[in-house]
């Protein structure tokens, strides 16, 4: 594990190396970045794949006092990521959260193409943050994760029950989330023009699937991947699918483009 100091906080985050393309992966609330472990395993043998994990209740670090944690702050916060490590033409791959497309909004220039996977978007925001849902009450076994490994879960909710820091951090963040940043962040999709492929799980009941059809239509250089059987973690109920279609996504997106037509 490695870190890195930021404007807000400290950061941890893996980094596989290689000098395969970049691909940063980046998670959902009450997780860390092992819950992308079985694709990094995959992806690391032709990519180079670094993982940070983000100050949404499963980071051991607590951020700074006036760190801004809003939903575009967390954008702000990937693209200064991506600046300190020196990481660029990197493909973004986001589940869950919405650090990836409030990042996208801004055009940011380190960021060649992206991958977003049953993640938040339009009027679902926050999907049961406090307001309906109650989603943190369901991510305990038995919950949202319930297929998930007892000690990978316990991993993750260990810090919001042992570091009081940690809570405040997630607290401040739930507590200012509001449906019209959202709106206002997928407001400025259209001006990302690099490629994207929107991944979604048709049984999902957290991330709407329509909504996964209407990302790929708003975002112009965009498109839908469905994957069956699975639900928001696309990346843990099938892992070698969603590693496939990020490997095939990534050939189509860095590889040799056509030449312009001069005549």
């Amino acid at each position: 594990m490695s870190e890195v100091e930021l404007s807000a906080g400290t950061l941890e985050y893996t980094d596989s190396g290689g000098d395969g393309p970049v691909l940063v992966f980046l998670h959902g609330v009450a997780m860390d970045a092992s819950v992308w472990e079985p694709v990094i395993a995959d992806l690391r043998r032709d990519h180079r794949c670094v993982a940070p994990t983000l100050p949404l209740g499963a980071h051991r670090r607590p951020m700074r006092r006036d760190a801004d944690l809003s939903l575009r702050g967390f954008g702000r916060l990937v693209a200064e990521f991506l600046e300190r490590l020196g990481l660029d033409e990197v493909i973004l791959v986001q589940n869950d959260h919405g650090a990836a497309l409030a990042l996208a909004g801004d055009n940011p220039r380190r960021v060649s193409a992206l991958v977003v996977s049953s993640c938040e978007a339009f009027e679902n925001y926050p999907p049961g943050l406090p307001g309906k849902n109650l989603r943190l009450a369901a991510m305990v076994p038995g919950g949202l994760f319930v297929a998930m490994p007892d000690e990978l879960v316990n991993h993750w909710l260990r810090p919001l029950q042992t570091a009081p820091g940690v809570r405040h951090d997630l607290a401040r963040y739930a507590r200012n989330a509001r449906r019209s940043q959202m709106l206002e962040v997928c407001g400025r999709l259209p001006s990302f023009g690099r490629p994207v492929l929107v991944m979604w799980a048709p049984e999902d009941r957290v991330q709407r699937p329509d909504h996964g059809r209407r990302l790929a239509a708003l975002l112009p250089n965009a498109r839908l991947a469905e994957i069956p059987d699975s639900y928001m973690l696309i990346m843990r109920d099938q892992p070698e699918a969603f590693a496939g279609a990020v490997r095939e996504f990534v050939a189509g997106a860095t590889g040799p483009q056509p030449a312009a037509d001069t005549t």
